[in-house]
Order: structure tokens, then C-alpha cells, then sequence
């Protein structure tokens, strides 16, 4: 039986430690990285690799990859997609997963970190334009934080996060909606460009065009 999202969203262990992990980014001052994150990475891993005509297994293991990506964290944030590849390794193991599936998804958590982040794989490439992409004001938890929180200050700003996927035509783009009054565009790219980077790289991965548009404007 092929692993599924569902089956690592139903353990208790995987909840627990994605919520763990989120509480201890809670108090290093991190934007939300629980349930609301990974399960919209997780969406959005799948539906990239869906939309380029990858099949429904790789999908699938794209979706398990989104969801379980931070787990590390409940570990340290230095080195979280080490330590959370290697606990999905256990994780996954313990649920019957086969061999080829658990490479997979614990190659792609192992290089989704900017520090180390390579498309080497498709699930990985997919997997890197879902988590980078997921800016929103929603993930500030304390607007008074954006006063002096540039990372906080940027995902307060976005009002409007669309990632649009044409497989058929080789393009992928971010289109954000960005309040200027509360930062600059220029903040943005002082946080983010080395993720949009990142993003452009597995793309091509996959055989797409990544454009970034902010408020009407092709930025890159």
C-alpha cells in the first residue's frame, strides 16, 4: 500500500512534534510554522508536481515531504532539515512505508533549507517552491512585532499570495499584493531574494519559468 498524506496527517507522533516544534519558534520569535504551514506547503508541493504531469504517487509524496518538512525544529532550527530527515526516516519507516518512498521524502526535507536548499529531485524542486513562497500576513502572530521585526514587517505587508501554475505553458509565478505603507518593496527582496533565487532553481528543475510579480510589476 502507497504511502499517503493522510495516513502521516492521522499519526500522533507527526502532530506532536510539528506542534512542538512551532512552540519553540514561538519563542525564538519565528512566524507561524505549524499546522497552517505545513498542510499549505504540503497542498501546494502536490499541485505543482500535478500541474507539470507528474503522477499522482509523486504527488502524494510531495504532499507527505510539505507536511513533514519542519518536524526538525522540534529538535533545534540550526540543522532542523538534518534532524527532521532523519526522524522522518523513523517516522515513516514505523508506518509501513517502502524504501524508495521514504528516500523520497527524506531527500527533500534534507534540501529545503537555504543554507544547504538544491532541487535534487522533483519533489525536492517542488517542495522548495511551496515552503519559500508561503508569505502571508497570517503567519505574524503579534502585530506589534512588524515595529521592529523586518521578517514579520514583510509577511504583515502581503494581503494577497498567488502562486499560479501553467505546466502547460512552462511558467510558474508569485504574485504578491503588497502594503507599501507598512514596508517598502525593497524590504522584501532584502529578506527574500535568496529564497526567489532558490525558487528560479527548481524550477528549472521542473522545467518552468519562475516569475515573481508584486503589485502588478514583473520584479523578476
Amino acid at each position: 500500500m502507497s504511502l499517503t498524506l493522510e495516513q502521516v496527517k492521522r499519526n500522533e507522533e507527526v502532530r506532536a512534534y510539528i506542534q512542538k516544534a512551532d512552540e519553540s519558534l514561538i519563542v525564538l520569535g519565528y512566524t507561524e510554522h505549524s499546522f497552517a504551514h505545513v498542510t499549505k506547503t504540503a497542498v501546494t508541493a502536490a499541485r505543482i508536481l500535478r500541474e507539470v504531469g507528474r503522477d499522482e504517487h509523486q504527488q502524494e509524496l510531495a504532499a507527505v515531504a510539505g507536511y513533514m518538512h519542519d518536524i526538525g525544529n522540534v529538535v533545534n532550527r540550526n540543522g532542523h532539515e538534518r534532524s527532521g530527515a532523519l526522524m522522518a526516516f523513523d517516522l515513516l519507516r514505523e508506518m509501513g512505508a517502502q524504501p524508495d518512498e521514504i528516500a523520497a521524502v527524506i531527500t527533500a526535507i534534507g534540501h529545503h533549507d537555504e543554507g544547504t536548499a538544491f532541487p535534487v529531485s522533483d519533489i525536492a524542486a517542488a517542495l522548495i517552491i511551496a515552503d519559500k513562497t508561503d508569505v502571508r500576513r497570517s503567519r505574524v502572530r503579534n502585530k506589534d512585532t512588524i515595529t521592529f521585526d523586518i521578517h514579520d514587517r514583510v509577511n504583515y505587508a502581503v494581503e494577497k499570495n498567488d502562486l499560479v501554475i501553467d505546466g502547460a505553458a512552462g511558467e510558474i509565478a508569485l504574485k504578491l499584493v503588497i502594503d507599501t505603507k507598512v514596508c517598502p518593496i525593497s524590504e522584501y527582496f532584502e529578506i527574500f531574494l535568496t529564497r526567489m533565487l532558490l525558487c528560479r532553481k527548481a524550477a528549472e528543475r521542473l522545467m518552468l519559468r519562475f516569475s515573481l510579480e508584486i503589485n502588478g510589476q514583473v520584479m523578476m
